[in-house]
């Protein structure tokens, strides 16, 4: 599946590109384009060869007179549309996690549990490299083969996705390239993203792994998990200890009507953020 980066997307979409098609009534289909393939819906059907070397943003209407409107999907269509095995974490608390974690460049990431790779891509298209633990095989699997198509094949080099469980005991990272890894020096993630039911036990073992100035964020749908997180964080090296949770309300804007939308996407998970300030 073709996912060069969008500096280097050409102007014209292309054979195994992934592509969104959107209908009148915004209603939003993830398609690969193939040659000879077709798009159905029950408005009827698309040839994907009108669709390959148009420009991004073209329309097409099917043989009823539907309309389509085709770009290249975001990462959050990728979220919301990608196969998954796992509940996915709501792009809305991805955007969270990302400014919470502050990961950048050639960090190096500890995630668990990866579930179906929505987080991990997400991560990942930062530049960061990221390690991942799994218990599930079929959910690595599936965690790799959405990154794979989410953020391209290059985005596997930096991607290390082990049949392991957090709570027995985390690891440092494995990459050849880290920074101390060729030399025998002990190496250190620069952030932990914990997405599992109990990650005080996984908090546990962060210390000695995790830098001195390095930010643990945990997400977790119920208040008294994040409870016993919040005893376990306040009685270790951790300093400026905060949950907050991310409320998506969208607005009907249409001439002089103007107000909020009846339905909103409301609480999904609390996010708790520390940082490590002694290890």
């Amino acid at each position: 599946m073709s996912q060069a980066s969008a500096a280097s997307q050409p102007a014209e979409l292309q054979a195994g590109d992934t592509v969104l098609m959107i209908d009148s009534r915004h209603r939003r289909y993830l398609v690969t384009l193939r040659e000879s393939g077709e798009f159905h819906t029950h408005a009827g059907v698309v040839q994907h060869d009108a669709i390959i070397n148009s420009l991004e943003g073209s329309q097409f209407r099917t043989g009823s007179g539907a309309r389509f409107v085709v770009v290249r999907p975001t990462l959050a269509d990728h979220v919301l549309k990608m196969p998954r095995g796992a509940q996915v974490i709501y792009p809305k608390d991805l955007g969270a996690i990302l400014m919470l974690a502050d990961v950048r460049a050639g960090m190096e990431v500890f995630e668990t549990g990866v579930g179906s790779g929505a987080l991990s891509a997400t991560l990942l298209r930062t530049g960061a490299s990221v390690t991942g633990y799994e218990l599930r095989e079929d959910f690595a699997n599936r965690a790799l083969s959405n990154v794979e198509a989410i953020a391209g094949p290059g985005a596997l080099e930096r991607y290390d996705v082990q049949l392991r469980d957090a709570y027995d005991a985390v690891e440092g990272p494995q990459h050849p390239d880290h920074p101390g890894a060729s030399v025998g020096l002990a190496c250190f993630y620069d952030r932990a993203v914990l997405d599992i039911p109990e990650p005080w036990r996984v908090a546990k073992h962060l210390p000695g792994r995790l830098r001195r100035g390095g930010i643990v964020v945990a997400y977790n749908p119920s208040v008294t998990q994040v409870q016993q997180l919040r005893r376990t964080l306040s009685d270790g090296p951790w300093a400026l200890i905060e949950t907050i949770e991310v409320l998506h309300r969208s607005w009907h804007v249409e001439g002089a009507s103007v107000r909020p939308d009846h339905r909103m996407v409301a609480h999904t998970g609390f996010l708790t953020h520390a940082r490590l300030i002694e290890a």
